[in-house]
């Protein structure tokens, strides 16, 4: 007997107000924590929602404190891991990075943390563009079961998830709605 299975949504863990709120505690402590090298600080996002967060995140800190470092987006496609995998003929989107990178200090901006090795692809993207001070990861949803020593900085909300689950970051810009959704794949 063959197992059939489907994606069903279980719940929705944000909804756009809380999406945007937790964008907003992410930005704040990043200022908190930074706000005596706003000079040398800047927020590179992981392509695509991470760098909608991170140009978010670049918004509120402008509007709320008066200031906003650079924002630079990361494309990491030729760097992942299971590059042959993902599809015959990867599509490989642009890295913008305006600035020289190296003598700052990052704030790598994704939406999901797992397994750790979207962080590790990112890190090796950005060393071959120059040597930082120091990157540390701002991510809006942890769900667990790293494979890899990697951990968050920042972060807005943890969970404890299986291999049978995902977590769904929907941005309007990207998606036409702003939520957090999680999802359990089932027999079906």
């Amino acid at each position: 007997m063959t197992e059939k299975l489907k994606w069903v949504t279980q719940r929705q863990l944000m909804n756009a107000g809380q999406l945007q709120a937790a964008i907003e505690h992410l930005a704040d402590d990043v200022f908190q924590r930074y706000k005596d090298i706003q000079a040398s600080l800047a927020l590179v996002g992981i392509r695509k929602r991470g760098e909608i967060i991170a140009e978010r995140m670049g918004k509120i800190l402008l509007k709320k404190y008066k200031t906003r470092p650079p924002n630079g987006v990361l494309d990491i496609t030729l760097y992942r891991d299971d590059v042959s995998e993902i599809a015959p003929n990867p599509v490989v989107g642009v890295t913008e990075i305006p600035f020289d990178v190296t003598g700052k200090t990052l704030i790598l901006v994704d939406d999901v943390l797992y397994t750790g090795r979207t962080v590790r692809a990112a890190l090796d993207a950005i060393t071959d563009l120059g040597r930082p001070s120091a990157i540390r990861l701002a991510i809006l949803v942890d769900r667990g079961l790293r494979e890899l020593p990697i951990q968050p900085d920042f972060c807005s909300i943890k969970i404890e998830t299986t291999p049978r689950q995902t977590v769904d970051v929907l941005v309007k810009e990207i998606d036409g709605e702003d939520g957090v959704y999680l999802k359990t794949l089932t027999e079906g």
